[in-house]
């Protein structure tokens, strides 16, 4: 298996960077944008486009092995069962359309439900972070170092503002506090770079009442790699095929959040 795990890795990698330049090549280009669930949830054809390019790889060089993506080209699951490749082809559409920066490419791939090897890909910046379970996690060369505790007042929380307006996820008096309490809020608009952000210690937690697993099954994995904790707002494991709440943390400032926030709240 193993062996198998470094082949299937070298291809994984080749194909991201590979999908990476077809995307930029395509700044030059028209881009097609349509809408999904509602005018803000945006898809281009080059979403579909590097979907389909993964797709067509893997079934021919793994045809053995599963598929599940944004775009609707892979397959619905049902059982974590064999190889699952997750993938998000542009996490941060919206700002690929507007900015042509801060999104990436993002790919998890489990086998048996186990994360095994983690790829997402900042385009724009040519930051690749890595990992492989058990291997530790690296950005491009540079091995991340493990995850240095952090206190709340310390913090650098990553956190979209919608959540602490009215809205119909989460009460907002949860997570206001918090976000009084840290040093400082970011929100990059794109998952995939804010989870591989907290693994590489820029950012020291992410928060998100709803996020799909191709937006989070690689970053997962990077997490993991670097002594960090990933739960959902109940403190429990995230259900790799289905919509989550997630939040990911250095270990004791997860710990702190989880039992004087979330937990008090619930109480």
């Amino acid at each position: 298996m193993l062996s198998n795990l470094e082949t299937i890795y070298t291809y994984a990698e080749k194909w991201v960077r590979e999908a990476g330049e077809l995307i930029k090549q395509s700044f030059s280009k028209e881009l097609l944008i349509q809408t999904k669930s509602n005018p803000n949830d945006l898809v281009t054809n080059m979403d579909k486009e590097v979907e389909q390019y993964f797709i067509k790889h893997i079934r021919e060089t793994f045809p053995e092995h599963h598929i599940l993506g944004e775009e609707g080209y892979g397959e619905k699951l049902e059982s974590t069962d064999g190889t699952i490749w997750i993938i998000d082809p542009i996490d941060g559409t919206m700002n690929f359309v507007h900015q042509q920066r801060n999104f990436a490419i993002s790919v998890g791939i489990y086998v048996d439900g186990v994360g095994e090897i983690g790829f997402i890909y900042d385009v724009i910046h040519d930051e690749l972070y890595h990992a492989r379970r058990g291997q530790g996690a690296y950005m491009n060369d540079i091995e991340l170092p493990k995850l240095e505790p952090v206190s709340v007042k310390e913090a650098i929380l990553a956190l979209n503002a919608t959540w602490v307006t009215k809205n119909f996820r989460i009460d907002p008096s949860v997570l206001s506090p918090l976000v009084t309490a840290v040093r400082g809020t970011r929100s990059y608009g794109t998952a995939a770079i804010e989870l591989a952000y907290v693994a590489a210690g820029r950012l020291d937690a992410y928060i998100t009442p709803r996020l799909a697993p191709w937006d989070f099954a690689a970053g997962l994995i990077l997490i993991n790699e670097v002594g960090g904790v990933a739960t959902n707002f109940e403190g429990t494991e995230v259900d790799l095929l289905k919509q989550n709440s997630i939040f990911v943390g250095k270990p004791e400032l997860h710990e702190e959040i989880l039992e004087n926030y979330f937990k008090k709240a619930s109480r």
